[in-house]
């Protein structure tokens, strides 16, 4: 009989900077996304990495004209925006100033589970980690009622999106993921 792989929960970006109505980069349906989010993590319990985006000491290339129109994010008056979420401080997690947190979460998700992504931006930072895990060979969920963008038509645009990868990546919802 054939073992089934243990799963691993990573949730990208859960964050202030998104969660908090006075953020420039508020996620208007953050709250919604948060309560499946802590579903999973309940479901998941000790196999869950968290990811945040943090920005760059010093942007380099591209980064320079994008912190110029975002400078908020560079005030470290704001350094609270870049914690993870209140209901999972303390919880295992990776950082990284780049949109995709593959390359720091690869090292902590073994390369034989299955893989099960939600979090936030659903069009960007969700959207760059899981390409790259797909492009390191790894097959991923993406549990979408567990994911937000900054509008509804970015969401759904980037999940039709993620439909185009249907041999790398399943689109699945919270409540197929723990059986309820």
């Amino acid at each position: 009989m054939k073992q089934l792989c243990p799963e691993w929960l990573l949730v990208i970006d859960m964050q202030p900077a998104f969660g908090s109505r006075e953020s420039p980069w508020f996620v208007p349906d953050y709250d919604k996304c948060a309560e499946n989010v802590a579903r999973l993590v309940d479901y998941f319990q000790s196999n869950v990495l968290f990811t945040r985006f943090v920005p760059p000491i010093t942007p380099q290339g591209s980064w320079r004209p994008y912190y110029d129109q975002y400078q908020f994010a560079l005030d470290p008056s704001n350094n609270g925006l870049w914690e993870l979420d209140p209901r999972w401080r303390g919880r295992l997690s990776v950082a990284s100033h780049r949109f995709s947190k593959w390359r720091e979460a690869a090292e902590f998700i073994p390369k034989n589970t299955n893989l099960v992504v939600c979090g936030v931006a659903t069009d960007c930072c969700v959207l760059g980690t899981v390409l790259e895990a797909n492009d390191d060979g790894r097959s991923v969920q993406l549990v979408s009622d567990a994911c937000a963008a900054a509008t509804s038509k970015l969401h759904d645009a980037a999940l039709s999106i993620y439909a185009d990868r249907a041999e790398q990546l399943t689109i699945t919802n919270t409540r197929k993921v723990i059986g309820d």
